[in-house]
């Protein structure tokens, strides 16, 4: 991390009133949740993440997709927030009454758990199954089970729904899927009022989620990247920090 960087970094968020962090899946893979750019292994080694992630995949096979994303909600549950998680979190406590939030492309609950609030979710939650048929939500003796899977994988049959029947899917977006309306119109006006826009563990590929990149950086943002790879989001970037969050985000938002 080169400290002239650093410095300038560390200069955009204490000379800002509003700071938004958006994190994306290089974020969790820090805590041990793989990402759709991992290879799959075991049951699913032959198949399309896109497929697995999508409507069409779910109802090709739904028993397949439903064993995958059970394996994913295990991860998740079982994972713990990792430093940069903790530090997001001590710095909105401690810069208090400036305004900060989060914005994140993850579905997990890390942010949450670290102590984080009001944290915006882009792409749902594989917290929070729903109802293929009609999105009732899952019962809570199911949300709060923490899945035994094997590492290779399992096909399960999704439980059904308790009001019409129909088959559980994970509470994600997937892919052909439309954001959340609520959550994307509030991430859009929260770029479009940073003063710094921390971008965290993201591709800054993944449209339209990576469209708030730009509108930050053209809003006149200080655009800081933090990422141990060049990627996309670095063509909006006022500075990069090269490495993990949980190594840099401490260092920048000067959180032990």
């Amino acid at each position: 991390m080169d400290p002239a960087t650093l410095s300038a970094a560390r200069d955009a968020i204490h000379r800002a009133g509003h700071i938004v962090f958006f994190t994306g899946a290089g974020m969790s893979a820090e805590s041990g949740i793989p990402t759709f750019r991992d290879a799959l292994t075991g049951l699913w080694e032959r198949f399309d993440p896109a497929l697995l992630a999508s409507a069409e995949g779910f109802e090709s096979d739904p028993e397949l997709v439903w064993g995958w994303y059970e394996w994913r909600r295990q991860k998740v549950m079982q994972a713990a927030p990792n430093a940069g998680h903790r530090a997001i979190a001590a710095f909105t406590t401690n810069v208090r009454p400036r305004a900060v939030h989060v914005v994140t492309q993850n579905v997990d609950d890390l942010h949450e758990r670290a102590g984080s609030e009001d944290v915006v979710h882009l792409h749902g939650s594989i917290l929070a199954p729903r109802c293929f048929a009609c999105a009732t939500p899952a019962p809570p003796e199911l949300i709060n089970m923490i899945p035994d899977e094997p590492e290779g994988g399992r096909r399960l049959r999704p439980p059904p729904c308790a009001l019409c029947g129909g088959p559980m899917r994970p509470g994600v977006v997937w892919f052909g899927e439309s954001l959340p309306s609520a959550a994307f119109d509030r991430a859009t006006r929260l770029a479009q009022t940073a003063d710094t826009f921390v971008v965290v563990g993201t591709s800054g590929v993944v449209e339209p989620a990576a469209s708030l990149v730009r509108r930050a950086g053209r809003q006149g943002a200080a655009v800081i990247v933090v990422d141990p790879n060049l990627s996309a989001s670095n063509r909006e970037a006022t500075c990069w920090l090269e490495g993990s969050a949980g190594d840099v985000l401490p260092a920048l938002l000067d959180v032990r």
